[in-house]
Protein backbone atom coordinates (compact mmCIF):
# COMPACT_ATOMS: atom_id res chain seq x y z
CA UNK A 1 0.00 0.00 0.00
CA UNK A 2 2.87 2.55 0.83
CA UNK A 3 4.31 1.92 -3.23
CA UNK A 4 0.21 2.52 -4.60
CA UNK A 5 0.45 5.89 -2.30
CA UNK A 6 3.59 6.79 -3.76
CA UNK A 7 3.35 6.26 -6.63
CA UNK A 8 -0.20 8.02 -6.49
CA UNK A 9 1.09 11.13 -5.13
CA UNK A 10 3.73 11.20 -7.80
CA UNK A 11 0.90 10.53 -10.75
CA UNK A 12 -0.78 13.45 -9.67
CA UNK A 13 1.85 15.89 -8.96
CA UNK A 14 3.82 14.97 -12.51
CA UNK A 15 -0.04 15.32 -14.13
CA UNK A 16 -0.68 18.77 -12.17
CA UNK A 17 2.99 20.08 -13.16
CA UNK A 18 2.69 19.36 -17.03
CA UNK A 19 -1.27 19.90 -17.39
CA UNK A 20 -1.32 22.83 -19.41
CA UNK A 21 1.69 22.29 -21.54
CA UNK A 22 0.57 19.26 -22.38
CA UNK A 23 -2.57 20.48 -23.34
CA UNK A 24 -0.67 22.95 -25.60
CA UNK A 25 1.21 20.38 -27.29
CA UNK A 26 -1.30 18.17 -28.02
CA UNK A 27 -3.38 20.57 -29.49
CA UNK A 28 -0.62 22.07 -31.48
CA UNK A 29 0.20 18.46 -32.80
CA UNK A 30 -2.89 18.78 -34.67
CA UNK A 31 -2.01 21.98 -36.03
CA UNK A 32 0.82 20.78 -36.94
CA UNK A 33 -0.57 17.93 -38.52
CA UNK A 34 -3.18 19.95 -40.41
CA UNK A 35 -1.15 22.99 -41.34
CA UNK A 36 -1.84 22.79 -44.82
CA UNK A 37 -5.73 22.79 -44.12
CA UNK A 38 -5.38 25.75 -41.88
CA UNK A 39 -5.71 28.72 -43.77
CA UNK A 40 -3.42 31.24 -43.08
CA UNK A 41 -2.64 35.09 -44.15
CA UNK A 42 0.72 36.49 -43.01
CA UNK A 43 1.00 40.21 -42.35
CA UNK A 44 4.31 41.70 -44.07
CA UNK A 45 5.39 44.95 -42.77
CA UNK A 46 8.17 47.01 -44.74
CA UNK A 47 9.58 49.96 -43.59
CA UNK A 48 12.81 52.17 -44.67
CA UNK A 49 15.43 54.59 -43.04
CA UNK A 50 18.78 56.06 -43.47
CA UNK A 51 21.31 55.60 -40.43
CA UNK A 52 22.40 58.45 -38.99
CA UNK A 53 26.09 59.81 -40.11
CA UNK A 54 26.82 59.79 -36.25
CA UNK A 55 26.62 56.02 -36.85
CA UNK A 56 27.72 55.80 -40.39
CA UNK A 57 31.29 54.61 -38.91
CA UNK A 58 30.18 51.61 -37.34
CA UNK A 59 29.64 50.12 -40.61
CA UNK A 60 33.21 50.60 -41.88
CA UNK A 61 36.16 47.98 -41.26
CA UNK A 62 36.42 44.73 -40.51
CA UNK A 63 33.40 43.06 -38.13
CA UNK A 64 33.42 39.49 -36.17
CA UNK A 65 30.77 37.37 -37.87
CA UNK A 66 27.87 38.94 -35.62
CA UNK A 67 29.59 41.35 -34.02
CA UNK A 68 26.69 44.21 -33.99
CA UNK A 69 28.36 47.17 -32.24
CA UNK A 70 25.77 48.80 -29.56
CA UNK A 71 25.19 51.93 -30.88
CA UNK A 72 24.34 50.69 -33.96
CA UNK A 73 22.19 47.66 -32.55
CA UNK A 74 19.99 50.38 -30.37
CA UNK A 75 19.21 52.45 -33.26
CA UNK A 76 18.00 49.21 -34.86
CA UNK A 77 15.98 48.14 -32.12
CA UNK A 78 14.44 51.80 -31.75
CA UNK A 79 14.00 52.47 -35.64
CA UNK A 80 12.68 48.91 -36.59
CA UNK A 81 11.08 47.42 -33.49
CA UNK A 82 13.23 44.46 -33.32
CA UNK A 83 15.67 42.84 -30.65
CA UNK A 84 19.00 42.96 -32.40
CA UNK A 85 20.23 41.83 -29.33
CA UNK A 86 18.99 38.02 -30.01
CA UNK A 87 19.41 38.28 -33.95
CA UNK A 88 22.17 37.08 -36.39
CA UNK A 89 24.40 39.92 -38.17
CA UNK A 90 26.40 38.91 -41.33
CA UNK A 91 28.54 41.26 -42.43
CA UNK A 92 28.99 41.29 -46.09
CA UNK A 93 31.59 43.96 -48.03
CA UNK A 94 28.31 45.71 -49.47
CA UNK A 95 25.99 45.30 -46.41
CA UNK A 96 24.75 44.25 -43.05
CA UNK A 97 22.12 41.95 -42.79
CA UNK A 98 20.34 40.89 -39.20
CA UNK A 99 18.40 38.66 -38.79
CA UNK A 100 15.77 38.66 -36.02
CA UNK A 101 13.32 35.42 -36.71
CA UNK A 102 11.09 34.35 -33.39
CA UNK A 103 8.44 32.20 -32.84
CA UNK A 104 5.23 32.43 -35.65
CA UNK A 105 7.32 35.63 -37.28
CA UNK A 106 10.37 36.43 -39.13
CA UNK A 107 11.93 39.81 -39.57
CA UNK A 108 15.34 41.11 -40.59
CA UNK A 109 17.19 44.74 -41.54
CA UNK A 110 19.54 44.90 -44.17
CA UNK A 111 21.75 48.42 -43.97
CA UNK A 112 23.85 49.24 -47.47
CA UNK A 113 27.47 49.88 -45.88
CA UNK A 114 27.77 52.65 -48.38
CA UNK A 115 24.91 54.95 -48.27
CA UNK A 116 23.32 53.78 -44.83
CA UNK A 117 20.04 53.14 -46.25
CA UNK A 118 18.42 50.52 -44.45
CA UNK A 119 15.24 48.34 -45.32
CA UNK A 120 13.13 46.51 -42.85
CA UNK A 121 10.41 43.31 -43.66
CA UNK A 122 8.98 41.38 -40.66
CA UNK A 123 6.27 38.72 -41.72
CA UNK A 124 4.14 38.03 -38.91
CA UNK A 125 1.84 34.32 -39.82
CA UNK A 126 -0.82 34.85 -36.82
CA UNK A 127 -1.27 32.89 -34.08
CA UNK A 128 -1.36 29.25 -35.38
CA UNK A 129 1.90 29.81 -36.25
CA UNK A 130 3.40 31.46 -33.08
CA UNK A 131 1.95 28.33 -31.29
CA UNK A 132 2.59 25.56 -33.86
CA UNK A 133 6.85 27.05 -33.68
CA UNK A 134 6.54 27.06 -29.34
CA UNK A 135 5.21 22.77 -29.83
CA UNK A 136 8.76 22.73 -31.81
CA UNK A 137 11.17 24.96 -30.06
CA UNK A 138 11.72 27.14 -33.45
CA UNK A 139 13.00 30.73 -32.58
CA UNK A 140 12.17 30.68 -28.82
CA UNK A 141 15.34 31.09 -27.29
CA UNK A 142 16.88 28.82 -23.99
CA UNK A 143 14.64 28.98 -21.66
CA UNK A 144 11.78 27.36 -23.59
CA UNK A 145 13.86 24.85 -24.70
CA UNK A 146 14.23 23.93 -21.11
CA UNK A 147 10.77 24.08 -20.56
CA UNK A 148 10.34 21.91 -22.86
CA UNK A 149 12.63 19.08 -21.97
CA UNK A 150 11.13 19.88 -18.12
CA UNK A 151 7.88 19.27 -19.80
CA UNK A 152 9.35 16.05 -21.19
CA UNK A 153 10.58 14.47 -18.46
CA UNK A 154 7.17 15.21 -16.25
CA UNK A 155 5.47 13.44 -18.69
CA UNK A 156 7.85 10.72 -19.08
CA UNK A 157 7.42 10.16 -14.87
CA UNK A 158 3.57 10.57 -15.52
CA UNK A 159 3.42 7.62 -18.12
CA UNK A 160 5.48 5.64 -15.51
CA UNK A 161 4.20 6.05 -12.53
CA UNK A 162 0.91 5.57 -14.27
CA UNK A 163 2.44 1.98 -15.46
CA UNK A 164 3.15 1.14 -11.74
CA UNK A 165 -0.25 1.90 -10.59
CA UNK A 166 -1.74 -0.42 -14.03
CA UNK A 167 0.51 -2.87 -12.17
CA UNK A 168 -0.91 -2.53 -8.66
CA UNK A 169 -4.70 -2.21 -9.82
CA UNK A 170 -4.14 -5.33 -12.13
CA UNK A 171 -5.38 -8.00 -10.33
CA UNK A 172 -9.05 -6.24 -10.02
CA UNK A 173 -8.97 -4.95 -13.41
CA UNK A 174 -8.79 -7.86 -15.82
CA UNK A 175 -8.81 -5.75 -19.25
CA UNK A 176 -5.34 -3.38 -18.20
CA UNK A 177 -2.62 -5.81 -19.90
CA UNK A 178 -4.91 -6.43 -22.88
CA UNK A 179 -5.76 -2.93 -23.31
CA UNK A 180 -1.79 -1.81 -22.56
CA UNK A 181 -1.12 -4.69 -25.05
CA UNK A 182 -3.43 -3.27 -27.68
CA UNK A 183 -1.86 0.75 -27.22
CA UNK A 184 1.96 -0.62 -27.33
CA UNK A 185 0.09 -2.75 -30.45
CA UNK A 186 -1.15 -0.10 -32.69
CA UNK A 187 1.47 1.89 -31.86
CA UNK A 188 4.08 -0.48 -33.49
CA UNK A 189 1.73 -1.68 -35.97
CA UNK A 190 1.43 2.30 -37.25
CA UNK A 191 5.16 3.01 -37.28
CA UNK A 192 5.74 -0.24 -39.22
CA UNK A 193 3.58 -0.14 -41.72
CA UNK A 194 2.54 3.57 -42.49
CA UNK A 195 4.89 5.36 -40.85
CA UNK A 196 8.40 3.40 -41.98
Amino acid sequence: MQLYRTMHSWHWISAAICLAALLLFCITGVTLNHAGAIGANPAVTHATAQLPENLRNSLAGEHPAADLPAPLADWIEDTFDIEPGSAAAEWSDEELYVSAPGPGRDAWVSIDRATGSAKFEATDRGWVAYFNDLHKGRNTGVAWKIFIDVVAVACVFFSLTGLVLLWIQARQRTATWPLVSLGVGVLVFLMIVFAH
